[in-house]
């Protein structure tokens, strides 16, 4: 069985000693994917007080930020948005940015039928001061 690691420079940079996703035969398993940009590692929409503390943040430039992170692993990987089949999604305020997100997800899969299986999951923090994260399992056709 095929394995192979894949680590994308248009992708943030893991916060951790793992990779951002790994080719196992035709399954393409995706690291949690945040919604840092990757070229200066600041958070989409997050707004900082004079000290640096996050005053508040905005879940629709992070949910967006997410998908395109997520779209760049696809594709180092040889992937394409279309061969996601599960994503598991971390919120850390599920009750204020769910509706948000959910509006979000309905843009990038218009069709119910064809979008990938998923679970949306509340959190009390993420591993940095992000409000959303993606974990997705891609199937490579090819």
């Amino acid at each position: 069985m095929t394995e192979s690691i894949i680590i994308e420079d248009k992708a943030p940079t893991p916060v951790g000693q793992y990779p951002h996703a790994r080719r196992v035969g035709n399954l393409l398993f995706l690291s949690g994917i945040g919604p840092r940009d990757p070229d200066t590692d600041a958070v989409s929409g997050d707004v900082h007080d004079q000290d640096g503390n996050l005053v508040c943040y905005n879940i629709e430039a992070q949910c967006r930020a997410v998908f395109r992170n997520v779209r760049a692993v696809l594709e180092a990987a040889g992937a394409k948005w279309e061969d996601l089949v599960d994503v598991t999604v971390y919120l850390t305020d599920l009750p204020r940015d769910f509706r948000i997100y959910n509006a979000i997800w309905a843009e990038y899969f218009p069709d119910a039928a064809n979008a990938p299986c998923r679970t949306t999951v509340g959190v009390s923090w993420l591993p940095t001061p992000i409000a959303v994260e993606a974990k997705c399992i891609a199937v490579l056709r090819q």
